[in-house]
């Protein structure tokens, strides 16, 4: 990426971090220990996006939409790895399988197809959370005074 801390308003170090915030749900919800709809779960999903836009309020970036689409991004990275990593956790011996025509192939081919899909849902997941956090936080930039400065 060639976007720099100039550009994005943080480090990139920082911008990991804030996509991190978002990280734990996955590891709770596919080990079981939260489950949808439930109020921590609530908080879990939408705490990190309003602490991205909370961020980007504080820091003003020249391009808030930008940045918090890259934090987005990032936390798709993040949901992709844990949803791999905790597969066989989430599903236990009944691990998905393909239907129609497809539930001839081996099961092999079937969860490599299943895990691919995997991956690209929480990529654009993560992305999508980005773009509609980074228009939320990109409007708000327009509308909420920056801290010390003069309406």
């Amino acid at each position: 990426m060639n976007a720099s801390p100039r550009t994005l308003g943080f480090s990139w170090p920082m911008l990991v971090g804030l996509a991190a915030l978002a990280a734990p749900r996955v590891a709770l919800h596919d080990l079981g220990v939260i489950s949808e709809g439930s109020f921590v779960n609530g908080l879990l999903v939408f705490l990190p996006p309003l602490a991205w836009i909370a961020a980007v309020l504080w820091k003003r970036p020249p391009h808030p939409f930008l940045t918090v689409l890259l934090i987005g991004a990032i936390y798709g990275v993040f949901l992709a790895i844990g949803h791999q990593l905790l597969w066989d956790s989430a599903f236990g011996d009944d691990a998905p399988g393909l239907g129609g025509n497809l539930a001839d192939l081996d099961p092999g081919a079937q969860g490599a197809i299943l895990r691919g899909a995997s991956v690209l849902s929480s990529l654009t997941t993560g992305t999508l959370v980005g773009v509609i956090t980074g228009a939320a936080a990109a409007l708000l930039c327009r509308l909420v005074p920056a801290p010390g400065r003069a309406t």
